[in-house]
């Protein structure tokens, strides 16, 4: 495993996270990761020398699932909670003890209060090393939400701040906010982000190269479109294997597969072939070798095989005009990403 400094925060993790977006969540009645298949993996991530857990309060059905399990699993191991870098989040509505009440969502001083012990019990931890707002709340100044933020990190509570998704202006003003008010600001940002989405995330990377911050992108294999496993029926649709990505999910299609996304794929393809690698592994290692700022992407397998193809990212070289030539057909030859 290789390890990184995680942008300007002095705290070291693996190249890549480990996500449980999965744990206990269930799609069309179907739970995509069980209890048991949940502490395989993070079984499995540990030994591959990731250090670095991705969580948030609401993944898992019910909310908070994901988080006890991870709590039930750092409670069994024979190791110190300082090994790990365990990151969470906060914003949705939660409703891990029943319908959600009027303050049980967003980023308002006490939903925050609220939801930072409900995850430390959870974990069964004194702190967390990373703490993501999870989106944009609308309806709180981004000054309070940040001066609670604040409290938590002088408590010891939490240790960084991130954020999530949203717009490059709105992520530009939390920035400001902070400077101007002596706050703690945002230090990791969690995007969208892969070869094969080319929606306009350039001006919110600009603002992470500007800022030294550092990217965790989530969905780093385009929701398993650049594992190379889904093929282009005759009028354009997508082949998918069942049980996969596309037949679970109605949205796969539009958010996935356009017509550059499928260029792109054939490049990644073509630069597995030369390196002897999966797609999935070139498509990793081609964020992973982002220069404007630290990426670490989040992968979120389904077995410990998917998990250990994955963490053969790591030890890939990619030359200077096999990187380029995915960018060239993301249409980002410019140089706008790299």
């Amino acid at each position: 495993m290789e390890y990184t400094t995680l942008g300007e925060t002095g705290t070291t993790v693996s190249r890549l996270c480990f996500g449980t977006w999965r744990f206990g969540k269930e799609s069309d009645g179907t739970v995509e990761t069980n209890r048991e298949d949940a502490r395989e993996l993070l079984d499995a991530a540990w030994d591959a020398g990731i250090n670095f857990i991705d969580t948030a309060n609401v993944y898992g059905d019910p909310d908070g699932t994901s988080e006890r399990w991870i709590g039930e699993w750092l409670a069994d191991r024979d190791h110190h909670r300082e090994d790990l870098v365990i990151a969470s989040k906060v914003y949705f509505p939660f409703n891990g003890r029943g319908d959600p009440g009027p303050n049980d969502s967003g980023l308002g001083r006490k939903h925050i209060r609220a939801q930072i012990e409900g995850t430390l019990e959870r974990l069964g931890t004194d702190y967390l090393d990373l703490y993501y707002i999870h989106r944009w709340d609308e309806d709180t100044p981004i000054r309070e939400t940040l001066r609670t933020l604040t409290e938590l990190v002088s408590e010891g509570k939490v240790h960084y701040l991130g954020a999530s998704s949203m717009a490059a202006w709105k992520l530009t003003k939390a920035l400001w906010e902070s400077d101007v008010e002596n706050l703690e600001r945002f230090d990791v940002t969690q995007p969208m982000f892969n070869a094969a989405d080319t929606d306009d995330v350039g001006d919110y990377l600009d603002v992470c190269a500007d800022q030294d911050i550092a990217v965790c992108p989530y969905s780093p294999l385009a929701g398993g479109f650049l594992t190379g496993k889904y093929e282009r029926a005759a009028d354009g649709t997508v082949v998918a294997p069942d049980g996969s990505r596309g037949t679970l999910s109605d949205l796969f299609e539009d958010r996935y597969t356009s017509e550059t996304a499928w260029n792109v794929l054939e490049a990644v393809e073509s630069v597995a072939d030369e390196v002897g690698a999966t797609p999935a592994q070139v498509s990793l290692r081609w964020l992973m070798d982002q220069d404007r700022f630290p990426c670490v992407p989040i992968v979120g397998a389904r077995t410990t095989d998917q998990l250990e193809e994955n963490v053969g990212a790591v030890g890939l070289d990619l030359s200077p005009a096999q990187l380029e030539r995915i960018d060239a057909a993301r249409g980002t030859d410019d140089g706008n990403y790299r």
